[in-house]
C-alpha cells in the first residue's frame, strides 16, 4: 500500500513538472476574465465568480474523479441566477438557493442518479444554452457600450420589444453611451474576432480572453494618460476589495423557509448546474487520450459540495466547464493537478493583486461574454440541427421561444414534451406496419407487428384495422414481436369477432388473442 502512495505520487509529480503547471496556467487566465464576466452577467458582487472559481478548482477537483474537467461559474447559469437574485430582492437569501442546488446534486450522486442526463432530450438542452446565449448577448450590449445602469434590460427578453419600454429604455440609455466603452469594445470584438479563426491560430501567443482584457487595459490607460474625454469612469471598471474576505455576504438562514421561490430556484439551478456539468464531463471524456471514463455519481457529489461551499462562501453557483476544460486539454493538462493549480492561481491573484484586476474595463469583459453567448447559438449549430429534420428542429425552437417569452424551466419542460410527441409518433410508425397488395380481383393486407406493441399503439392499430376493406384478406403478424400488450390482444380479438360479418378473412401467425366480452356474448 505505502509503494503504491509512493508510485502514484511520484507520478503526479512528473505529471505536474511536465506538464500540469503549464496547463494550469494557462486555464488561469482563461479563468479570471470569466470569473469576473459571469459575476458581471449574474448581477452578483464582482468578486462571487473569482471565489466559485476558486473552490471549482480546489474543493470540487480535489473530490472529482475527471482528470481533466475544471470547474467554475458558467455562463449557462447567468440568466437564472440573474432572475433569482431580483426576484428575491437580497443575495444572502439567494445564496440560500445555491447551498439547496449543492445538496440536490449530492443526493443525485448518493443516489447514483448520475445517468438523469441521459433522459433529456439533446434537442432541448441546446435550444436552452441557445437561448441562454441570446439573453446573455443581450444583456451585455449595454455594457459594452458604455452603460452601467444595475437595472438596464433587467425585464424578461420579450420586453424589450414593447413599445413603451423601447422608447424608456432608448432614453435613458442614450443619456449614459460611453464613448471610450464603444472604442474599446468595438476594437476587443474585432481582435477577439480576428484571433478566433483558424487560420490566425499561429497569433494567439496567450488564451484570447486574456488578451481582450489586455487591449481594454492598455486603451485605458492610454486614453487616460492623454487627457481624452473618452476614458472611463470608475464606475466602468473591476471594483473587487483590496481585502475580499472581509466582504464576503453570507447566506440568511432565518429565511430559509420564507419563500417558495428559494427552495424551487434551488432546484431548478441544482438540474441545470447537473445536466451541464454532466454534458460537460461526457465532452471531456471524449477529449481525453487516455480513454479515462470520469465517474459520473462521484462527480455530483464533487459539484455538490462545491456548491455548498458557494452558497456557504458568498459565491454564485459553478459546474464543469467546456471552456475551461477545453482549454485545460489544448494545453496538455494530463492530471487533476492542472485544475488545483488554476484554482490555486484565482485565489494567489485575489490576494496578492486585486489592484491589477481592478484595471479590467467591464466593457472588456462584456466582448468576452457575448463572444459566449454567439458560442452558444451559432447559426451553424442551428443550421445542423435543422438538418436532423423535424423531430428534432421543432423541440429545438420550441424551447429557445418559450425559454425567450417565460423562463428556463417552462421552456425546457415545453420543449420535452415536444420531444416526447415525436417520440411516441415514430413509435408508431416503428413497431407496426401494413403493406396491401391486389391479386387475382381480391385485395390482400399484411399487418407486421415489431419489437415491443403497448398500449401506445393502440388508437393507431385500431384505426388501421377498421380501415380495411370489406370482402379482402387480412394477416396479421406477430412472428417479431418480443411482447405485446393486452390492450392491444383485445383490439385484435374484437376485431376477429367483427371480421366474419364484414366477409374479411382474417389469419393470425404467433399471436394468441384474448377473449372479449364480444365473443362471450
Amino acid at each position: 500500500m505505502e509503494s503504491e502512495i509512493r508510485r502514484s505520487f511520484k507520478y503526479y509529480r512528473l505529471m505536474f513538472v511536465k506538464h500540469d503547471f503549464a496547463a494550469g496556467l494557462t486555464v488561469f487566465l482563461v479563468a479570471l476574465p470569466l470569473c469576473l464576466g459571469i459575476s458581471l452577467a449574474s448581477g452578483a458582487p464582482i468578486y462571487a465568480g473569482l471565489i466559485s472559481g476558486i473552490i471549482g478548482g480546489i474543493v470540487v477537483t480535489v473530490i472529482s474523479g475527471s482528470q481533466l474537467s475544471v470547474s467554475g461559474p458558467a455562463a449557462g447559469l447567468t440568466t437564472l441566477v440573474a432572475a433569482s437574485i431580483i426576484a428575491l430582492g437580497d443575495y444572502r437569501i439567494f445564496l440560500l438557493t445555491v447551498v439547496i442546488a449543492g445538496v440536490f446534486q449530492v443526493l443525485l450522486g448518493v443516489l447514483k442518479l448520475g445517468v438523469i442526463a441521459s433522459y433529456f432530450p439533446s434537442s432541448v438542452i441546446k435550444g436552452m444554452l441557445a437561448a441562454i446565449g441570446i439573453i446573455l448577448i443581450s444583456k451585455q450590449i449595454p455594457v459594452a457600450l458604455g452603460y452601467n445602469g444595475p437595472n438596464f434590460w433587467s425585464t424578461g427578453f420579450l420586453e424589450l420589444f414593447i413599445s413603451s419600454h423601447i422608447t424608456e429604455n432608448l432614453k435613458e440609455f442614450n443619456s449614459q453611451l460611453t464613448k471610450g466603452a464603444v472604442l474599446i469594445s468595438t476594437i476587443s470584438l474585432a481582435a477577439y474576432i480576428f484571433l478566433k479563426q483558424e487560420k490566425f491560430k499561429r497569433f494567439r501567443l496567450i488564451p484570447i480572453p486574456l488578451f481582450i482584457v489586455l487591449i481594454g487595459i492598455a486603451m485605458n490607460y492610454l486614453l487616460m494618460l492623454s487627457g481624452s474625454s473618452f476614458a472611463l469612469d470608475s464606475k466602468q471598471l473591476v471594483k473587487i476589495p483590496d481585502n475580499i474576505f472581509s466582504h464576503i455576504e453570507f447566506p440568511d438562514f432565518t429565511k430559509l423557509f420564507s419563500s417558495q421561490r428559494i427552495w424551487k430556484d434551488g432546484l431548478i439551478i441544482g438540474i441545470l448546474a447537473t445536466l451541464e456539468t454532466l454534458l460537460c464531463i461526457e465532452a471531456m471524456d471524449k477529449l481525453d487520450k487516455h480513454n479515462r471514463i470520469t465517474p459520473v455519481n462521484r462527480e455530483l457529489v464533487a459539484q455538490g459540495t462545491g456548491n455548498i461551499f458557494c452558497g456557504l462562501l458568498g459565491a454564485i453557483p459553478l459546474t464543469a466547464v467546456v471552456v475551461r476544460g477545453a482549454a485545460n486539454n489544448d494545453a496538455g493538462g494530463r492530471t487533476k493537478a492542472a485544475s488545483f493549480t488554476h484554482g490555486i492561481l484565482l485565489l494567489l491573484s485575489v490576494m496578492l493583486i486585486p489592484f491589477v484586476i481592478n484595471l479590467i474595463p467591464f466593457a472588456s469583459l462584456s466582448v468576452i461574454l457575448i463572444m459566449t453567448g454567439y458560442s452558444l447559438t451559432k447559426p451553424r449549430i442551428i443550421r445542423n440541427i435543422f438538418k436532423l429534420g423535424l423531430n428534432q428542429f421543432v423541440p429545438f425552437a420550441v424551447t429557445i421561444g418559450v425559454v425567450l417569452a417565460t423562463d428556463l424551466l417552462f421552456g425546457v419542460t415545453v420543449g420535452i414534451l415536444f420531444s416526447f410527441y415525436y417520440i411516441i409518433k415514430n413509435h408508431f410508425k416503428e413497431d407496426y406496419e401494413i403493406t396491401h397488395s391486389h391479386l387475382n380481383g381480391i385485395d390482400y393486407y399484411h399487418l407486421k407487428l415489431h419489437g415491443n406493441v403497448t398500449f401506445l399503439n393502440k388508437v393507431k392499430i385500431k384505426i388501421s384495422l377498421e380501415e380495411v376493406p370489406q370482402y379482402s384478406v387480412l394477416t396479421i403478424d406477430g412472428s417479431d414481436i418480443h411482447f405485446i400488450d393486452f390492450d392491444v390482444l383485445e383490439i385484435i380479438s374484437e376485431f376477429k369477432s367483427k371480421a366474419h360479418d364484414r366477409h374479411i378473412e382474417l389469419h393470425l401467425v404467433n399471436i394468441e388473442i384474448v377473449e372479449t366480452t364480444a365473443e362471450r356474448h
